[in-house]
Formats: C-alpha cells, sequence, structure tokens
C-alpha cells in the first residue's frame, strides 16, 4: 500500500512526554477523517466512471488515505490509551454529512473543476501535516506526518495530472478555474474538521459548529510557518494555470495569504477552552 506500511514507523520511539494535550486533540480529529477516503473513493469512481485509469488512480489513493487514518489512530491510542477510534469515528459518520454516493457528476460541475478541487485540497493536507511534522518534537508522529505530507504531496501531482487532460478537454476559463480554487479553499470553513474535532475528542454537548472550527484552528493553523504558506500558494497557483512570478500570481498569492492569515486570527480569537 503507497510507499510505506505501518511497519516502517518505529512506534518503540514514542515518547509520551512531548504528546502534549492539543496536539492528540488534532491528531484524533484528523484520523477520522483520513479513514473516510474510501468514502470519497467511491464518489470519485461514479463522477469518473469509464475513465479507467483515474478510476484505478482514485482507489489506490482512498487506500493510502485510509492508512493514514489509521497511523495516525494508532499514535493518538499511544498518546491517549483509553481513546475508543471506532466509537469516535461511528459519532463522526453518524453525524457528519458525507458526500452523495448517489451522484454520478461532479458537485464542482464538470471532472476538471473536481479535479482542480482535488488539488486544493491535496495542497492543505501536505501543507498541515508539513507543519505538523516541523512543529512537534514527538518522534513518532513527526515520522507519520512526513510520510503523509509525502503522499498528500504526491496525490497533488496525481490530480494535477489528471486534470491537465480534462482542462484541456472543457476549456474551462482562468477565472472559472480560480473561482473552484477558492471556492474550494473557503471550504475549510466547513463542518467536517470541526465535526471531528467534536467527535474525536467526545465534547460535551450539542454539536457546535463554530466552537469546534475555532477548536480545532486555534491549535492547528497556528503551526504554520511562512514556507509552509508560501509553497502551499505556490502549488494553488500552479493548479488554477497562474504562475507565482506574474501580476496575476502575485494578486493570488495575496488574497491566499489574506485569507489564512485571517482565518487564523479569527480561529485564534474565538478558540473555546475544549
Amino acid at each position: 500500500m503507497g510507499h510505506w506500511t505501518l511497519d516502517d514507523i518505529d512506534w518503540p520511539a514514542f515518547d509520551a512526554s512531548k504528546a502534549d494535550t492539543d496536539t492528540v486533540r488534532i491528531v484524533k480529529a484528523a484520523s477520522l477523517v483520513e479513514h473516510n477516503g474510501d468514502i470519497y473513493g467511491r464518489y470519485l469512481a461514479n463522477v469518473f466512471e469509464g475513465d479507467e485509469a483515474f478510476v484505478a488512480a482514485a482507489g489506490q489513493w482512498a487506500a493510502e488515505e485510509i492508512q493514514h487514518g489509521v497511523a495516525l489512530a494508532r499514535w493518538a491510542n499511544l498518546a491517549d490509551p483509553g481513546w475508543d477510534f471506532d466509537a469516535a469515528r461511528e459519532r463522526f459518520n453518524s453525524g457528519y454529512r458525507q458526500v452523495d454516493l448517489e451522484r454520478e457528476s461532479s458537485v464542482r460541475g464538470s471532472r476538471c473543476a473536481e479535479l482542480i478541487a482535488r488539488c486544493i485540497v491535496e495542497i492543505g493536507t501536505s501543507s498541515y501535516y508539513s507543519a505538523l511534522a516541523d512543529s512537534t518534537d514527538e518522534p513518532v508522529l513527526r515520522q507519520i506526518c512526513k510520510r503523509i505530507a509525502a503522499d498528500e504531496f504526491r496525490h497533488y501531482k496525481l490530480f494535477y495530472e489528471h486534470m491537465k487532460r480534462y482542462r484541456d478537454d472543457e476549456a474551462l476559463t482562468l477565472a472559472r478555474r480560480v473561482k473552484v480554487a477558492l471556492g474550494r479553499m473557503a471550504e475549510g470553513e466547513d463542518d467536517e474538521l470541526a465535526f471531528a474535532y467534536y467527535a474525536a475528542n467526545d465534547v460535551e454537548g450539542p454539536y457546535d459548529r463554530k466552537a469546534c472550527a475555532a477548536a480545532h484552528g486555534s491549535r492547528a493553523l497556528t503551526r504554520y510557518r511562512p514556507d509552509h504558506v508560501r509553497l502551499a500558494t505556490n502549488m494553488t497557483m500552479k493548479a488554477v494555470g497562474l504562475k507565482p512570478q506574474s501580476r496575476l500570481g502575485a494578486w493570488f498569492g495575496r488574497i491566499v495569504w489574506r485569507l489564512f492569515d485571517w482565518r487564523r486570527g479569527r480561529m485564534v480569537k474565538q478558540a473555546p477552552a475544549f
């Protein structure tokens, strides 16, 4: 499965003294989201029915995403032996509305737009796990996150290469491609991560999307360094067909940075105690 397995991780090197509570909480949430790769893989298989090469690649992608979730959950159990991943996953799946598996066409309007959106997701995850790896001193988590970040970067290239095929056929305008990218970035405000945080950490009381999004974001977004954001911005520009050195590229880069910085600051201000 992929380029590594769980056996490649040096699990005995785990150092509980370096597994802080905030990190454990966001890793638990990440394990639930990553483990849902099978659901998104089925959705992509429906949307791209007939494109056998891509459907096969999407199936492998889904399997690797599940492995990410398993690895993160195993680490979380080392840090918190009493945590029940299966119960948390059941809570997540029963309360979070997944993608519509009955759909036969992309929610983005076209196959090219769907692949641009997938590129944006992989950019977000590759930069996130890079930031998490660089922010932790726990050796096992660092190993896992570096491997996941490398996988996610490879997944970005996978979706990007297939996207170019459809871009040539569908002739999506630059404005449309930018709109899809910015729209998918804005969906970082949606329920998936917020509800995963709620379900994974057994937050008491009814689900409060705003509070849970802030609780997660304040612990996750503050780990980014400028180089993480810069690389993610450049990858985003490539996905939509812009050059970072161009005038339009510079304009788009400023928008991405402002969106990220605004969101990070807002999350920190709104963060609850849980």
